[in-house]
Order: structure tokens, then sequence, then C-alpha cells
């Protein structure tokens, strides 16, 4: 590629969905990452891909709805293009409902959802029963069970996007001349730097730490209970996580916070109480101050674009970023929420 017309800084889901937009649309992209693909929080193993509950309706969670109803075609055409599996499926999620007070709110939220997710995805109240072994316990017998989540290996759905954006003739280098238009995608690091430069949080990284099993339930749906995510892959591995760690020694290291986690799983899900470990994973997510994606202008760059802060809704909201962003630096079309530009994301000084 002699020249580029958009140079992406990071090679995570956000920076790469992006390319693969802007290449998609004939743009000519380069992706530079020293680290290379899904280095960062982006080759996690978890992958929850889960919705804000359907009540209280915001702007967010209207892009957040919008983004994983796109999932639904954005991943399998990713598949497609590059060859490779992400792991992604529309399997939804159950959790269990432990005070008998908290029923009537998840039955209020039906109608929340009819309203708001349209007939795209059902939210309901279940008898645990009905789901069979893999229903996480309940102390009331009842679930919710709502059809709008998925899941994705995340480290696998990078590394497909990496080759998807290749194979349409893209660029992915871990150095190179910075040409066209200029995009800063690099995650918590990219956070911290900009707060330096402007004197100011504007977002931070917190850790989290993971693991996987030797346990196989594809096409189960994703269980979450007590602040644990479960998630059964489709490569007959079930993914437990994760651990929210503001301040760390190690962004990669695992310890006995992970040994912890690992063992409440078990405790709160029998079904997995034999199931070997086969892998342990750290890794350090990007969170804007505000918990929502910073995209649009750069607060430092004026001349350039950004894209982070994912946190733990980075892959959910990855396919909608990827379009909007392209229609922005391709088009100088802005369709950009007001709460997820940068100056909605700085932490007031004083």
């Amino acid at each position: 590629m002699a020249t580029a017309d958009v140079t992406i800084l990071g090679a995570g889901v956000f920076g790469l969905s992006i390319a693969f937009c802007c290449a998609q649309r004939g743009a000519r992209v380069r992706v530079i990452d020293p680290a290379g693909v899904a280095s960062g929080a982006s080759g996690g193993i978890v992958g929850a891909l889960a919705p804000h509950t359907p009540d209280l309706w915001l702007p967010k969670k209207q892009f957040q709805l919008e983004s994983l109803l796109y999932s639904r075609s954005f991943w399998p055409e990713v598949e497609a293009i590059s060859g490779l599996s992400t792991g992604f499926a529309n399997q939804g999620r159950l959790q269990p409902i432990n005070e008998e007070r908290l029923i009537a709110l998840a039955l209020s939220r039906i109608v929340d959802a009819e309203k708001n997710w349209g007939n795209t995805a059902v939210w309901e109240v279940m008898s645990a029963n009905k789901a069979g072994e893999w229903a996480p316990p309940s102390a009331t017998g009842q679930l919710i069970h709502d059809t709008l989540s998925a899941h994705i290996h995340p480290q696998k759905a990078t590394q497909a996007l990496g080759r998807a954006v290749e194979n349409l003739g893209g660029v992915i280098t871990t150095a190179g001349a910075r040409q066209g238009a200029i995009l800063d995608a690099r995650g918590w690091q990219g956070l911290v730097e900009m707060s330096e430069d402007l004197g100011q949080e504007i977002g931070n990284g917190v850790k989290g730490q993971a693991a996987l099993l030797d346990f196989a339930r594809p096409g189960e749906p994703q269980l979450f209970a007590d602040g644990l995510h479960i998630v059964p892959h489709l490569d007959g591995t079930v993914a437990i996580g994760s651990t929210s760690e503001r301040y760390f020694k190690s962004p990669t290291d695992t310890d006995g916070q992970l040994n912890d986690l690992i063992a409440k799983a078990k405790q709160l899900f029998p079904v997995l109480r034999d199931a070997p470990v086969l892998a342990r994973w750290a890794g350090v997510r990007p969170r804007a101050f505000t918990r929502a994606p910073i995209l649009g202008k750069h607060p430092v760059n004026p001349d350039w674009f950004i894209a982070n802060g994912g946190f733990k809704i980075g892959f959910g909201m990855a396919p909608k970023i990827g379009q909007v962003m392209a229609a922005l630096i391709l088009d100088g079309v802005d369709l950009v929420p007001d709460d997820f530009r940068a100056n909605a994301s700085m932490r007031p000084k004083g």
C-alpha cells in the first residue's frame, strides 16, 4: 500500500471493526499496533455480549441495542471474509432471581422490552426447571431469560477481524507512516496518556482475570449470577469471568483473585465442579470516566479521531461503532451520540 486513506492506531476490536467497515467501503486502511492483533483486552476469553436492562431507556441503550442486532450479520460476514471462526452465537442469557421482591421488577421489564426492543428480542421470566441442568441455581426457582444477549470468543473474533481487514486489502503492521485520517484506538494506555496530556481524567484501565474450562456446552445460553459471567463457547470450552481491579501491579499476571473466582463459579454452578482449567488470562480493559465509549473528534489532537473506552461492553458495541466511525471519517457524517463524545467523558477538575 503506497498511501493510506485511513491510519488506525490500535489493533483491538474497536480499531479493527472501524478498519473493517472502512475497507468494505473501498478505503485504503493501515492499522498500526506495536504489539500486534488482539494483544490487549481484545485478546480475552470471556465474550459476554449482554444488553442493559430494557427499562429507563437512554441513547446509550439504544445504540447498544442497534449494535447487538447488527452483530447478527456483522460477525458472520467477518467469518465469511476471513475464513476464521469468531465464536459468535446468539443464544441468549439466563439470570437467577434470588429474592421474591425482585420477581415483580423482572416481570415489569417484559413490557419495557416489548416497547424498546420491539419484536427483535424477548425478555421473560421462566421456571428454572424449564432450563434443565444448565440453569443457574435460583433461590426463588425463577430465572430471567433474554434472547438479545449473545456471546463471542474475543481473541478469535479479533484475529478474524484482522484477517478480514487484510483480505479486503488493508495492511496491519507493528510500525509505519501515519497517513490520511488518523484514528486513535489504543485502549487503556491511550486513555492514561490522554488524561496526562489534558491534566484531567478521561479514563483509565481496569484489570480483569478470567479462566477457560474444559467443559462442552455449545449452543447453550450464557449465564450471569452474582457478578459472574459463564460463557459456553462453540469450541467446547466454558469461560468464567471476571475480576475488576482498578489497582494492579502487573497487567497480565494472574493470581489468587482468579483462584477465588474459579472456586466461586464452581460453587455457584455445580455443573462445572469437576471441569479442569485449561487456561488463565489477565488483561486491562479501557474504562472511560462515564463508562460509555469515547467516539468522535480526539480531545488532544483535533485533527484525529478517537474510539476508546469499551470496558465491559466493547465487543457488543464494536459493530455499530465501526459503522458510525466509518461514516464520520469517510463522509463527515456525524452520528455519534452526545454522551459518547470526549468532552462528556472528562472528569471535572478539582
